[in-house]
């Protein structure tokens, strides 16, 4: 085959400069200021910046509460992720053996990921309502047993029932494509041998879904610490007592609430080196027990 090419680099440049344009405004000029404020403190109503080095950093890493937000953000990531896929592959699992009505629920497991985290975050505040909901009817039975307005730790496991709902059907799309991808002749061939379907799964399948699972473990953890700020804000604002106080809703509060833009920058800066750190620990690491085929 013949590569294509420009005469005139002109032309390549031409076409090139609107997506260039779009990437340095909305992407490259944000985070170039970013790191400025957070080297800077910048006043709440304006004024200039004035150089401090990397005192905004040291003021967050010796806070209490801000290493309260990174606990709580790794067991919402670690937590939601787990349970979103293993949620997600055993739906995938019962669509791929093509059971009754599988189309209509392939279809149905489809849609919530067209909903909106905010949405979410609303519908599981009245499913969870401790007044208004389910758990009303349980409250009247035990009064006190379940309050995440005033309980940390069921605040904690509200956020993540409703972010592992949130990302359910973007996983259940990618494994049952991989699913379908398997040749039928395996799976037919180990049913011969006598082979029942917990057995294909866990000997045939899932080895052969590892690409796939490391795939959704790197986006769903990425996801879980930059994409949850709509589920905590509509849904517990951070509470009660902070005990949801992720560290990306942390970064919202203190920087429009608090009017701490320096802080809220350094914390930035830091929440995009932790998700780096932990998607190289999962490429060096993680990915040796992946097998492609």
């Amino acid at each position: 085959m013949r590569r294509a090419y420009f005469k005139t680099s002109w032309i390549a440049a031409l076409l090139l400069a609107p997506q260039l344009l779009i990437i340095f405004v909305f992407f490259y000029w944000p985070s170039a200021q970013a790191v400025y404020w957070a080297f800077t403190l910048e006043q709440p109503w304006g004024g200039g910046n004035t150089w401090v080095g990397f005192d905004n950093f040291r003021n967050i890493l010796s806070d209490p509460y801000y290493w309260s937000s990174v606990r709580v953000s790794l067991i919402y990531a670690v937590a939601a992720t787990a349970l979103a896929m293993g949620m997600s592959l055993i739906l995938a699992m019962f669509v791929d053996r093509q059971l009754a009505g599988y189309k209509a629920y392939r279809v149905a497991l489809i849609w919530p990921y067209a909903i909106a985290a905010p949405a979410v975050g609303l519908a599981f505040r009245f499913i969870f309502n401790p007044n208004a909901g389910i758990f009303s009817y349980v409250n009247t039975v035990i009064p006190g047993l379940w309050d995440p307005t005033q309980i940390g730790w069921q605040a904690v496991v509200t956020i993540i029932l409703a972010g592992a709902w949130k990302h359910v059907a973007y996983s259940f799309i990618f494994f049952l494509a991989a699913l379908q991808s398997i040749p039928r002749s395996l799976t037919e061939a180990a049913a011969m041998d006598g082979a029942r379907p917990l057995r294909r799964m866990v000997d045939l399948q899932l080895p052969l879904l590892t690409p796939t699972v490391f795939f959704l473990f790197v986006i769903n953890i990425t996801d879980s610490f930059t994409d949850s700020f709509g589920i905590v804000d509509t849904l517990t604002g951070g509470g009660p007592f902070r005990a949801t106080d992720l560290m990306v809703y942390k970064i919202y509060s203190d920087g429009f609430r608090g009017f701490d833009y320096s802080g809220a920058a350094a914390q930035s800066i830091i929440l995009m080196v932790l998700v780096m750190a932990l998607t190289f620990v999962q490429f060096r690491y993680v990915e040796r027990r992946v097998h492609y085929t």
